[in-house]
Formats: structure tokens, C-alpha cells, sequence
């Protein structure tokens, strides 16, 4: 069996005419343009000087041309690392520094204001717009389409992906072949995934939901994708007749939920809806059905390990959870006191071992040897348990935790709660400082479309459900919460912005 990227995803469909990509316009790409692109891709990125083992930095639209860029990295032995369209010029600056990328690769409007950058970190540029144009697809169309595969083992480095940086500076996450691909077997089994299959593909391709999860599964099963450049509401309705399967973040559904063309005629023919990158709200999961006749697949993964945990293909799909660790992946839940593990029905820390599990993070040892065991188990910063029956449940990440007055309050409990009473869409429970208890709890609730819910009844409701001490001190309706590309909320700008509730004077 192939054991590297290239050899597995993409070399057994050279010279195939089958579809890859289909695209906005109604043109179709078959995986041999697609691979041959990529080929003189390569060519230009080896003729520029690049050598296995180097990184290359892209911060581009999301283009057929983007992702053969990727499997031109694949191909060529370079390290890719993909940038979110969003991050500015500081924030670039940190990541080309801190990853010693050789060259940048940028939409042709930013190359100007981006070519001082490179030049200062000794990284050529090469521009890609999301049309194909900028100066990397002329160079690629003076090249070959032929391009000898560099060997690589299952241990050698991919991809760098950086982690969101709400706390403090972004890890490079070190992914080899062997993280990446174990993964996409791994799901191409679980999920069925064959390639008759087309994968509905809305997400953004510099986040490991987009390029790992979705592409790479659909890549080792042969299957085809509707690539479209990002998420639309009518766009997305117009395809899902052609599609089997669809991956997506919450709020995907949430507003497919939104239009009355979501049917159970119009997903007919798909066999899959999954989501992840963020909590679905077991309300949206029942929506869902009852529209669809479809029950979503939750799972649940992150940056250093792509997936973890799924619900089954087969049985319950329960909401609230994000069901059992995939087979060859072990989960467990430690007391973070202790280092012992506890019994079903405790929270605690979430860790994590198996051959989807990063290297490290790349420069940062002392980081690595805090958050990654010897025995292979990474820390994942995340608090949960596990049911009477094996599901996992995620209550949130370990920095979200309030200990208030000596006591520890998990946030997700009293959102839930929340989240279940009339007139609320969704809410956040941040812990902010309190003078008296160290931190208290605060919650901002987003009202339903027309509504204006009550906070003293919301206030009730919690008192009669839960404990004094987890009672939010305040009770706040805001117009939403604010959300990263994926959907996350950014609990870390909402302690900010209310920090000050409390402050003595």
C-alpha cells in the first residue's frame, strides 16, 4: 500500500478523465487537467530554487489553482502552508518570520504592499488571483506536464497549519504524510465515502475542515467535488440535487435551515450531511431532520490531529456529542490534577494519541513537550466526557473554564440551558473578574428573529435548574456573537469586551 500523500491521493488518477472538480460556471475539471496543472506547478516552484523540505506560504482565494498548488507541494516534497485570506500584513509577517518560508505566494492585489515583506524575510512572491490570474499560472503554462513525483517517507512534514492564536502567538502545527493520509483512510471508510460520491465543498481551503478533511477524503476515494468558492445560501441550494454528500460548519445549516427551498425532495439523492469546526446545537440537529428527513453526522477534530471522533455511519447519531474515537485513534479523559483518568460521566481534559497526531509545533519545544506526552498522547485543551454509552461530549475548551469562588463552572451547561428557552438562538457564557469571586459568570444571549426574550425568565429558568453558584451574574442581550472563518465563537473577544463589568470604580 502507498504510504505518501502523492502516491495515495493523487498519482492513481493520472491520466484519468474522470471528474474532479466541478465548478461555479458549470465547466468540470477532470483530475488529469487537474494533475497536470499541478505538474507545471511544480516545475515552477523546483525552477525558482524551492527543495524538499522547504516551506511555501499562500495566502489566496480559494481556485482549482490554489488546490493544484497544494498537490504541486505534494508532489514536489515542499511544506505547504495555507494562510487564512483574512490576516493582515502584521500578522503575515509573523508567519512567513516564524516559518522561514522561501517563497510567498498572494492574490495579485495585495503583491505590492507584500513584496517589502518577502523581500525582508529573503522569500520570493509569485501572485495567484481566483481567476487564474497573477503571475504563477503564466509561468506554470511555459512548463512541462510531466514532473518526476519527489520521493518522501510517511514521517516527512506536509503541511504547517497555525493554530488561531487566541491565546498568545500561533503554533505551526507540524503535519507529516503519514497524520494527513492515515486520516482520509480513515474517514473514506467510516463515512463510505466511493467514488460515485460528490462531496458539496462550500468551506474555505486553508483550514484543515476544507483542505484535509473534505479534499483529501474525496482525493484517496476517487471521488468528485462541486468546488464552489465559498458558502451562498442559493448557491448551495442550486447544487445539492448533484451532490451525495456535504461537509460543513454549523452555521452552513443553520442558514440552509433559513430558505424554504431546503426540502426533502431537494436532498433526495444525497446519503451524507456532516458538520464540524464548531458545536451544532442539538436544536439545529433536530431542525434538520424534520425538514430533510437527514440526521447530520457530527465529529469532532482539530488543527494538530485533523479528526478524532465520529459519530456512526450506521446507529445513533446522538445529538451533542461528537460519538466514539475513529478506529486506531484513542481518547481519553484526564483529571488535570491527577493525570489520572476518570470514569464515564466526569469532565475532564481531553487527550488524544494516534498516527493523526502532529510531529509538533514547529520552532516551539518548550510548547511541544507541555502540550504533546511521551507516551504520544496530545493535550488538546479541551474539557469533556464520555456517556454511559461511549459518546463523546465536548463542554468546552480548557481556557473557557470559570473557577469562581473556588469552584469550577463549565460554561456549556448553562448555555444549553440557555439555548432551550423561548425566543433565544444561540448564547456565550464567559467567565469575567469579579472582585469578590476571583471571575463570575456572564452570559449574552442572541434573541430570535423578532423576539425579545425576557432575562428575568431567563434568570428563573437557570435559577430552578442549577446550582447558585454556576447562576450568571448578568444576563445580556447582544444583536450576535462574534464567530472566527469557521464559525467558532471567540469567547476570548467577549472576555475582553466585558472585562471591565465588575472593576471596582
Amino acid at each position: 500500500m502507498t504510504n505518501t500523500l502523492y502516491d495515495a491521493l493523487f498519482a492513481p488518477h493520472a491520466g484519468k478523465d474522470t471528474p474532479f472538480l466541478h465548478l461555479p460556471g458549470g465547466d468540470t475539471l477532470s483530475y488529469s487537467a487537474f494533475l497536470d496543472t499541478a505538474a507545471r506547478i511544480a516545475q515552477v516552484l523546483t525552477a525558482g530554487g524551492l527543495v524538499p523540505g522547504d516551506r511555501l506560504a499562500a495566502q489566496v482565494e480559494k481556485s482549482p489553482e490554489a488546490l493544484a498548488l497544494y498537490a504541486a507541494c505534494v508532489q514536489a516534497g515542499i511544506v505547504f502552508l495555507p494562510l487564512n485570506t483574512g490576516y493582515t500584513k502584521d500578522e503575515l509577517e509573523y508567519f512567513i518570520s516564524n516559518s522561514g518560508a522561501r517563497l510567498l505566494v498572494c492574490d495579485p492585489a495585495d503583491a505590492d504592499h507584500l513584496k517589502p515583506l518577502a523581500r525582508a524575510h529573503h522569500a520570493m512572491l509569485h501572485t495567484l488571483g481566483p481567476d487564474g490570474q497573477g503571475s504563477l499560472m503564466p509561468a506554470a503554462k511555459e512548463q512541462s506536464d510531466s514532473f518526476e513525483t519527489v520521493a518522501r517517507t510517511p514521517d516527512d512534514l506536509a503541511a504547517f497549519l497555525y493554530t488561531s492564536g487566541t491565546t498568545g502567538r500561533s503554533k505551526g502545527a507540524m503535519l507529516t504524510h503519514e497524520n494527513l493520509l492515515s486520516n482520509a483512510r480513515t474517514l473514506e471508510d467510516l463515512w463510505r465515502f466511493t467514488q460515485e460520491d460528490v462531496l458539496l465543498h462550500a468551506l474555505p481551503i486553508f483550514h484543515t475542515h476544507g483542505l484535509f478533511v473534505a479534499t483529501n477524503t474525496a482525493l484517496v476515494a476517487g471521488a468528485s467535488m462541486i468546488f464552489l468558492p465559498k458558502f451562498e445560501t442559493g448557491a448551495m441550494i442550486n447544487r445539492l440535487k448533484e451532490a451525495t454528500v456535504m461537509m460543513g460548519v454549523p452555521t452552513f445549516y443553520t442558514r440552509l435551515l433559513g430558505d424554504p427551498g431546503l426540502t426533502r425532495e431537494l436532498t433526495a439523492g444525497m446519503r451524507l450531511f456532516i458538520s464540524g469546526s464548531a458545536p451544532l446545537l442539538a436544536e439545529t440537529h433536530t431542525r434538520f431532520e424534520e425538514r430533510t428527513g437527514h440526521r447530520i453526522l457530527e465529529r469532532y477534530g482539530m488543527t494538530e490531529t485533523n479528526m478524532n471522533s465520529s459519530n456512526p455511519y450506521d446507529g445513533e447519531r446522538r445529538p451533542g456529542t461528537v460519538g466514539f474515537a475513529l478506529p486506531g485513534v484513542e481518547i481519553r479523559i484526564i483529571d488535570p490534577d491527577t493525570d489520572k483518568p476518570l470514569p464515564a460521566g466526569e469532565v475532564g481534559q481531553i487527550e488524544v494519541r494516534g498516527p493523526n497526531v502532529f510531529k509538533g509545533y514547529w520552532q516551539m519545544p518548550e510548547k511541544t513537550a507541555a502540550e504533546l506526552r511521551e507516551d504520544g498522547f496530545f493535550i488538546t485543551g479541551d474539557l469533556g466526557s464520555f456517556d454511559a454509552d461511549g459518546y463523546l461530549q465536548i463542554v468546552g475548551r480548557g481556557k473557557d473554564l470559570i473557577i469562581s469562588g473556588g469552584y469550577n463552572i463549565y460554561p456549556k451547561e448553562i448555555e444549553v440551558l440557555l439555548d432551550a428557552q423561548p425566543g433565544v438562538l444561540e448564547s456565550a457564557v464567559i467567565g469575567v473578574p469579579h472582585p469578590d469571586f476571583g471571575e463570575t459568570p456572564v452570559a449574552l444571549v442572541v434573541p430570535r428573529d423578532g423576539a425579545e426574550p425576557d432575562t428575568d425568565a431567563l434568570a428563573e429558568a437557570v435559577g430552578t435548574s442549577l446550582a447558585r453558584y454556576k447562576h450568571p451574574r448578568l444576563i445580556k442581550l447582544i444583536d450576535e456573537l462574534p464567530r472566527n472563518t469557521m464559525g467558532k465563537v471567540q469567547k476570548n473577544v467577549l472576555r475582553d469586551a466585558y472585562s471591565g463589568l465588575f472593576s471596582p470604580g
